[in-house]
């Protein structure tokens, strides 16, 4: 189930990280140079509240130390690549390796 989980996650990511990338190359095209978007943006763009509330929280629970060197440089990154890192990683943590032994190896 833990693993189901995961892979859903990972193909949610995956389909917001095309998503992003679809945006971007219009906005390229449009543009005639390369545009990117960070994931700061994006999420100014979709919610400026949840923004600040997601600062003040990690901020005052977390770590101040850990908002401005990481997060800051999480929220300059483009969000198609923050969304595909995140697909690759959910991803990996629900993938089930096979059996070296094969299918009808031995157990």
């Amino acid at each position: 189930m833990i693993r189901f989980l995961f892979r859903l996650l990972a193909y949610v990511a995956l389909s917001l990280a095309i998503i992003a990338a679809v945006l971007d190359a219009a906005r390229s095209v449009g543009a005639s140079q390369l545009m990117m978007t960070s994931l700061q943006d994006s999420w100014q763009s979709l919610s400026a509240s949840s923004l600040a509330l997601a600062q003040t929280s990690i901020k005052t629970h977390i770590s101040p130390i850990l908002w401005d060197p990481l997060m800051l440089w999480i929220l300059e990154a483009p969000t198609f690549i923050v969304f595909a890192l995140l697909a690759f990683l959910f991803y990996a943590m629900g993938y089930k390796r096979e059996n070296r032994a094969g299918r009808f190896g031995a157990r």
